[in-house]
């Protein structure tokens, strides 16, 4: 399967690696340079391409779906701090006949993370005693806090039926790769939950895998459809 990797940076690099494990052949890479308006998005550049791997900037992101659904890609996207544009997405990918994967966190572990963190939170949802909290620290570089993964952590907590309040916090330093810990606490004991990423390497096979998904699909998804159907 042929892919363009749009967003040449650290997790771009990653993916282009781990690509051929995954029976992919990278065909096009555009970094921020070669793509600063997404002037590079063309039905030319991408006449041989099955699948775009979106991994940018939270600024571009949206524009990069609307121009990759224009021209009949289908697409995998990683960027986060952009969700709340999430309808404009849809409506591409429906208007143009394509289809699109999307998550705050393509890493195998956080998305069983977000199931059991969900699942805890629907069994203490009437056990009112239990406070809660969700937490997470991540590299200094990384653009968006609290991160994407987090705030999706938050959403299917409530989603769940947990309606009390839900202290937020986040942290930037260093180079961690990213740690999420959510928790319940009360004045008899307290529960935790945590996930710990040791490198960037789940995350790029994650997406690798939602490529290999959604190679001749139509649809908008979630990357937890692509591994829990």
């Amino acid at each position: 399967m042929n892919v363009a990797i749009v967003g040449y940076g650290k997790m771009g690099k990653l993916i282009d690696q781990l690509a051929p494990e995954y029976g992919c052949e990278v065909k096009l890479r555009l970094d921020v340079r070669e793509n600063a308006s997404q002037e590079s998005i063309t039905r030319e550049n991408f006449r041989e391409i099955q699948v775009a791997i979106e991994f940018s900037a939270p600024e571009a992101a949206i524009a990069n779906i609307e121009r990759l659904a224009a021209i009949g890609v289908n697409t995998v996207v990683g960027t986060t701090g952009w969700t709340g544009q999430l309808d404009r997405a849809r409506a591409a990918v429906e208007q143009h006949g394509t289809a699109l994967v999307w998550s705050p966190n393509y890493s195998v572990g956080v998305n069983v993370f977000l199931r059991l963190t969900a699942l805890a939170a629907k069994l203490l949802a009437e056990e009112k005693e239990y406070g809660a909290w969700a937490w997470e620290i991540h590299h200094i570089t990384k653009k968006d806090a609290p991160s994407g993964t987090l705030l999706k952590l938050v959403e299917e907590m409530k989603k769940a039926g947990y309606a009390r309040p839900i202290d937020v916090g986040s942290n930037r330093a260093g180079a961690h790769p990213g740690t999420h810990e959510m928790g319940f606490d009360s004045a008899a004991d307290t529960i935790t939950l945590r996930h710990a990423a040791r490198s960037r390497e789940g995350f790029a096979r994650g997406a690798l895998k939602a490529a290999r998904w959604i190679e001749g699909r139509r649809g908008f998804y979630e990357f937890s459809e692509v591994l829990f159907g």
